[in-house]
């Protein structure tokens, strides 16, 4: 086996028996860090870095080099494939993403284009052969996408959304026109996700960041069924490389998402690992799932928070230690320290 496949994230992911708790965090190349603020500064915007090979190397490096974390994840952003499909992405700063042109329409929808990942999103594949010729030995690389659910609602709304009326709309008023979206986007997902693993990364995860705002139904058949797609075509393409679903408020549906076939669910902080460690049972790993705004508080209850998590899963292999969604840019660096140390010290085993 290699360093990689020995590693303890990798083994977690295995649910075999590991030394400690393997730690790493969403968004932990990010705006709290202030190496990477100094990078975005110099890249000019965040597509600049995230379209730059180099800086988005760096910045990948940045926490793993600050704290030693046990996985490192590509710097990108879940809707490159939607930007290359010529939809026209933009940030604006304090608002977020948003689409120049829209897709409001079934014949928007039929004209979308089917990327090639390594021509057309070139630059992501390059910072991750950049990235991994980079990691210190045994620290594994995530690949990423969004799910197509998610990054559906901003190329239909155009942008961040409190409501998603127009793409719940879609979905009732149009399925077949939907299920066709959904069907693309979990294509050129699968496809780009193949390529992020053909450049070298290890892991893969996918983000489903607004499933939880789905009634039961439209969950199962739009973002569920998109995500399950996704993962077949990954079993047959690269079937060793652990997948890792991450739905923000789904918990009602773990047990649906166990059985894509998936290696790892991440779980927010509104379900304890206790429970969600029942209803999976040793299926899949599991990883989470710390409240982030307990890294807002002082060291005294981000230690007594973390022992909670960790307690709460128990012995027993198949836990990831990860915050239950991405880190704030307001946490002080300081406190992550105190995160990490706490994890590794309350988890080793003998």
């Amino acid at each position: 086996m290699t360093a990689i496949d020995q590693s303890l994230f990798m083994r977690a992911l295995r649910r075999e028996p590991v030394e400690r708790t393997p730690i790493w965090l969403m968004r932990q190349a990010g705006r709290y860090l202030p190496e990477y603020r100094a990078t975005r500064e110099r890249a000019g915007s965040f597509l600049d870095l995230a379209g730059n090979p180099e800086l988005a190397c760096e910045v990948t490096l940045q926490p793993i080099e600050r704290y030693g974390f046990d996985a490192a994840i590509l710097f990108s952003d879940i809707l490159i494939l939607p930007h290359v499909m010529g939809r026209g992405l933009g940030f604006k700063p304090g608002e977020g993403p948003y689409f120049e042109r829209p897709v409001r329409s079934a014949a928007d929808i039929d004209a979308l284009p089917m990327p090639d990942a390594n021509e057309d999103t070139d630059y992501v594949m390059e910072a991750v052969r950049l990235i991994r010729s980079a990691l210190p030995q045994g620290t594994p690389l995530i690949g990423f996408a969004g799910s197509p659910w998610t990054v559906a609602t901003y190329m239909i709304e155009g942008r961040s959304s409190k409501d998603f009326a127009r793409a719940k709309k879609l979905l009732l008023a149009d399925p077949e026109a939907a299920g066709r979206l959904m069907n693309h986007l979990a294509d050129a997902t699968a496809d780009y996700l193949a390529a992020q693993v053909e450049a070298g990364a290890d892991a893969l995860m996918i983000f489903d960041s607004w499933g939880g705002v789905l009634s039961p139904r439209l969950y199962h058949a739009f973002s569920l069924a998109s995500q399950a797609r996704i993962v077949e075509r990954l079993k047959s393409s690269c079937p060793d490389v652990p997948v890792i679903l991450f739905g923000k408020g789904c918990g009602q549906h773990l047990e649906a998402l166990v059985d894509t076939g998936c290696a790892g669910l991440g779980v927010d902080w509104t379900l304890d690992l206790s429970e969600a460690r029942v209803r999976v049972g040793d299926k899949v790993a599991l990883q989470g799932n710390l409240d982030p705004a307990v890294l807002l508080t002082n060291p005294e209850v981000i230690a007594a928070e973390t022992r909670r998590v960790l307690d709460s899963f128990g012995d027993g292999p198949g836990h990831v230690f990860n915050l239950g969604h991405g880190i704030t840019p307001d946490v002080p660096p300081e406190h992550v320290s105190v995160l990490v140390e706490t994890v590794r010290e309350h988890s080793r085993r003998e």
